[in-house]
């Protein structure tokens, strides 16, 4: 909107001073004569800009005339650029904003302001994997909660099913995305890449008004932690050994005791006696499983099979 290319253009010339119609076609991806219009139309309408001819010219705001952004210290604005710096090469949304900002902020936070947003890059591609790319339907559940309307959603749970929700929130957790929301049978959360179809509705979302989507996500965490620690089962292993054995389990593994020889003893959890089993297999020798039988059991199991199919 032409609104939007006004304020940028002012902010912009807050934030260099002098700004020609090229340098501000190229900054927001308009053509020059687009450029030279909008500057005229803030002269028009009062805003104090002229321009200035010859060599190093250009367009000044007159006096320094500028817009203020009060109440912001000069680390909380360093921190809202560190916060979005690494987003904006990404989103030409979060740029837009932050030149914004940067327009609207004292000229003595700028320096410190900028240096932050270029101070942070993130690389969120595992070695060896491809660029991970953010799931189509996440900008339509997250309209879908900033307009507080329901979703009708294909689900393909267990089954495949129909469901009608309030989207409350969405979280991204390690490249993970989640739907927070109500339902008729109270809170659930779903899978965003488990969504078949989603379609925002003119029915207006029941949202509790005293809701915090950090809370509420919290909970959901410990409620899925409680169901992925049912079982324990305790080893020994050597002390040089058990980072990595931690590395393995996460949260899910606690160091018990020290034991002599350099030894120690670790209580590993899972939600069931296979999947210790699994992550145990491959260490061979270097643990040993103290309890439960049932997880001794399906090591040797594990290893009969191994035995049977790699040894004539």
């Amino acid at each position: 909107m032409r609104a939007d290319r006004l304020v940028a253009t002012l902010l912009l010339m807050q934030t260099r001073g002098r700004v020609t119609a090229a340098e501000l076609a190229a900054e927001l991806e308009i053509s020059v004569a687009t450029a030279r219009r909008d500057l005229e139309a803030l002269s028009t309408a009062g805003v104090p800009v002229y321009p200035q001819p010859g060599r190093g010219g250009g367009w000044r705001l007159v006096g320094g005339a500028r817009t203020d952004l009060s109440g912001l210290t000069s680390r909380e604005a360093q921190a809202l650029f560190l916060l979005a710096g690494p987003a904006a090469a990404a989103a030409p949304e979060v740029k837009s904003a932050l030149r914004k900002l940067m327009g609207a902020l004292p000229g003595t936070f700028r320096a410190d302001a900028s240096a932050a947003a270029e101070a942070v890059l993130v690389d969120q591609t595992g070695w060896g994997e491809r660029v991970k790319d953010r799931p189509p339907i996440v900008s339509l559940l997250q309209d879908a909660v900033i307009a507080r309307r329901r979703v009708r959603l294909t689900y393909a749970g267990r089954e495949k099913s129909e469901r009608l929700v309030d989207p409350w929130g969405l979280v991204d957790k390690d490249d993970v995305w989640y739907l927070v929301a109500g339902t008729a049978k109270g809170r659930r959360t779903f899978r965003v890449d488990r969504i078949v179809e989603a379609a925002a509705t003119d029915d207006a979302a029941d949202r509790p008004a005293d809701l915090e989507l950090a809370k509420v996500w919290e909970e959901v965490v410990e409620e899925i932690e409680r169901r992925r620690s049912l079982l324990t089962a305790d080893i020994v292993l050597a002390r040089r050994h058990f980072g990595v054995l931690r590395d393995r389990f996460g949260r899910h593994c606690e160091l018990v005791a020290e034991l002599p020889d350099d030894r120690v003893r670790a209580r590993v959890a899972a939600p069931a006696p296979i999947m210790i089993a699994q992550e145990l297999a491959g260490w061979g020798a270097l643990v040993e499983v103290e309890s439960p039988d049932s997880v001794k059991a399906e090591l040797a199991r594990l290893g009969s099979e191994l035995i049977a199919r790699y040894i004539p």
